[in-house]
């Protein structure tokens, strides 16, 4: 099977797997924000629609030389997409879904583990995918360094990612007593894979500079976080605080 039709199946099998953990865990975590089928419908809605386009303003703004190439023709501009704009995307059709549909409850918390079983699984078929997939890092000399195909070692970001994600999972999963306020463990996920993203891509190749250092993925994870500002203090304390001091008694 050919690298593009590996990342196809795995970014297929990440959505429909993502789907049903989504189902599993919106009944046991969040029966109280989805009290009627029309509020499924209306977030699921936002949270696709919002992605999608997201996913591809992202990658317009991290790599706009490739995006915009031979426009007016549209074809580049529909070729690459991000996660980190998805999710971005994704929150923002949340939100003004729920608004729409009058869905006061914060419904983030049931997207937690859906959102890191489907990245991990997708990450799985771009580290497959090689160097067609553009989600390699940049050379190294570590042992762990892999060969994508050209002869190079590089850093395999696609396989840090998923290690980050298994294990930012497993901390936001034993801190969930004092996670209580409805919506805190989607918070305290996004806050950190925005930060580990604003610091993997300083090892990876950068496709169009901004302020002379900074990709356009860097630039909206920092927007991504000035969001959560006001959550970051908090949450922190929650996740790293000493077990004693956040078990209840």
């Amino acid at each position: 099977m050919s690298p593009v039709a590996l990342h196809t199946l795995f970014e297929a099998l990440a959505y429909a797997v993502g789907l049903r953990t989504f189902l599993w865990t919106r009944r046991k975590l969040a029966p109280q924000a989805f009290a009627h089928d029309d509020h499924v419908a209306w977030v699921g809605v936002g949270a696709i629609v919002g992605a999608a386009l997201g996913a591809k303003l992202a990658f317009w703004i991290d790599d706009p030389l490739a995006a915009f190439r031979d426009f007016p023709a549209l074809w580049h501009l529909l070729e690459g997409k991000s996660i980190v704009g998805a999710l971005l995307g994704g929150l923002a059709g949340v939100e003004l879904a729920k608004k729409i549909a009058g869905v006061r409850n914060s419904t983030g918390d049931a997207f937690v583990l859906p959102l890191t079983v489907g990245m991990c699984i997708g990450r799985v078929g771009c580290f497959l995918a090689g160097l067609n997939d553009h989600t390699y890092g940049n050379p190294t000399a570590l042992p762990w360094g892999v060969d994508f195909g050209d002869g190079v070692p590089r850093h395999p970001t696609q396989l840090y990612e998923i290690a980050f994600l298994l294990a930012q999972y497993a901390l936001i999963h034993a801190r969930r007593v004092a996670l209580a306020e409805p919506g805190d463990r989607f918070r305290a996920f996004m806050l950190g894979y925005l930060a580990f993203r604003l610091l993997v891509e300083f090892i990876k190749p950068l496709p169009y500079a901004y302020l002379h250092a900074l990709s356009g993925l860097q630039l909206l994870c920092l927007a991504g976080l000035l969001y959560y500002h006001r959550d970051l203090p908090r949450i922190l304390r929650v996740l790293f605080a000493r077990r004693g001091a956040w078990e209840p008694r």
